[in-house]
């Protein structure tokens, strides 16, 4: 960390005082301890003479994960055009959280600064808090916690030195600190809101470790292991997650161990309930597809009691649509979300139309290709029926006096739409003289323009049928998904 320093980079870039030095130099001692305590990369910037830099006077790398950094900056300079958050909080004195910055290194983190000011108020340094920008999904969830965090501990840190425990009333971490001897020092109002909740009744301080510890952990054993432990247990109708971490002194000696605590029993009650939710809604969609099957199944029943081929014709398109929307709720049912997977959910639907369908006994190849993306369920079933219909029809139409013939899916995906491209190598059609009120073409027409606000674009001729129908994806996607990589799928 480099604490010997300070008073020298000091002395170097601003006129801070032998008192405020002395504080930076407090601040800097436990440096170690917050980086293991949030699994962040910790530094301290002082202010220099030029108000668009700032020094880094100290770092500290986590133990219980890899550093961002591979070697100390200690000594170097951040500017206002690469850590703007760092000049911000030292300008204002306020904290500033979530803000892209980058390293030394030449590295895109983002960071979250704490203020450090002097008896008298005014900003003398920042506590820097950084995460890796790449992990941003998980780094953004955790990082106001993070900024509360280091700031809790640099707070109760310079409290606990100076006995006044006068702090404002935090949401996110209860703090514990105990001397070498395992006596309890500092207890922040949420660690005396955990602990009360718990039926102690005595003010925490002067306490034993022996008799606070919620878990198995032996104050020796923290001392003599000396590195970041993370334990979650249950007491009582609490759910808490544990983290104990060794204090050292300007010398680097151990002078205690600090314990952080959060309640994650509402946490773990909702993700509980969640996942009641995802078991009906699986639950549901397994039964809804069921009932779809023996749908189907009475369907074909029925149908083998019919001679009349315009009427068997009509009953395999019918089986086929409802295994259409069957397909749908069996992924549901496998995923207990409201998202399917497009590619993935037309190639379930593949086998069943050409089961189920009237090919006359012709060798008809089916392939499903292109971008895959995740869309919502009702999206999904639009897109299986309009599929649908538009493969019974060339299966149907597209290969008279042929004994072969393929058709071809294609899903793309662009910025703001989707667009799914049926062609086949049939003998093709007069698109003019399409009959409009046929059942097939009000299927697909509707669907299209009232359930996927999309459009409809027909082509055809002696090559073949194209047919092309799109929809918006912000109201396909019920949330942002990543794309995957383009697959190829055929039978």
């Amino acid at each position: 960390m480099g604490i010997h320093m300070i008073e020298e980079l000091c002395c170097k870039h601003n006129d801070l005082t032998a008192k405020d030095i002395a504080k930076l130099k407090s601040v800097a001692e436990n440096l170690g301890m917050i980086a293991d305590c949030t699994g962040a990369d910790i530094f301290i910037d002082c202010i220099t003479r030029d108000p668009d830099e700032a020094v880094v006077v100290a770092q500290a790398k986590p133990n219980s994960q890899e550093s961002l950094y591979k070697g100390s900056v200690v000594g170097e300079l951040a500017y206002r055009s690469k850590e703007p958050a760092v000049l911000r909080t030292l300008d204002v004195g306020m904290p500033t959280s979530d803000m892209w910055a980058v390293t030394q290194e030449n590295k895109n983190v983002r960071q979250n600064v704490s203020p450090i000011k002097n008896d008298e108020g005014r900003v003398i340094g920042v506590l820097i808090a950084e995460k890796d920008i790449t992990d941003h999904v998980k780094t953004k969830n955790n990082l106001s916690v993070l900024s509360r965090t280091t700031e809790q501990l640099m707070e109760a840190l310079m409290t606990s030195r100076h006995r006044d425990h006068n702090l404002p009333y935090h949401d996110s971490d209860g703090i514990v600190m105990f001397n070498e001897s395992g006596i309890s020092t500092y207890a922040n109002p949420v660690a005396e809101t955990i602990y009360r909740k718990l039926g102690y009744l005595d003010k925490l301080e002067g306490i034993h470790f022996s008799n606070m510890a919620l878990d198995q952990v032996v104050f020796q054993d923290v001392l003599e292991k000396r590195q970041l432990s993370h334990n979650e247990v249950k007491v009582g109708s609490l759910v808490l997650n544990l983290k104990y971490a060794v204090m050292k002194n300007r010398d680097f000696n151990v002078s205690g161990v600090v314990m952080l605590m959060r309640d994650e029993t509402d946490v773990k009650a909702k993700e509980k309930e969640l996942i009641l939710k995802s078991v009906a809604i699986r639950e549901i969609h397994h039964r809804v597809k069921n009932n779809l099957q023996t749908i189907a199944s009475l369907l074909r029943l029925q149908s083998r009691r019919v001679d009349n081929v315009s009427a068997k014709t009509a009953f395999s398109e019918s089986i086929s649509r409802v295994l259409s929307i069957a397909a749908t709720h069996e992924i549901l049912a496998q995923n207990g979300v409201d998202d399917v997977d497009l590619l993935t959910m037309l190639q379930r639907i593949k086998s069943s139309i050409v089961d189920y369908s009237v090919v006359g006994g012709k060798e008809v190849r089916i392939s499903i290709q292109g971008d895959t993306f995740m869309c919502n369920s009702d999206t999904a079933t639009s897109i299986a029926l309009v599929t649908n219909e538009v493969i019974q029809n060339s299966l149907k139409h597209a290969f008279k006096g042929r004994e072969k013939g393929t058709i071809c899916v294609e899903i793309c995906k662009a910025s703001t739409y989707g667009n799914i491209v049926i062609t086949d190598d049939g003998v093709g059609f007069d698109v003019g003289q399409v009959r409009e009120g046929a059942l097939g073409t009000r299927i697909v027409n509707s669907i299209v323009k009232d359930k996927l606000h999309g459009t409809l674009t027909t082509a055809s001729g002696d090559g073949g049928t194209k047919v092309l129908f799109d929809f918006p994806l912000d109201e396909a996607t019920s949330q942002d998904n990543p794309e995957y990589p383009s697959l190829t799928q055929t039978n």
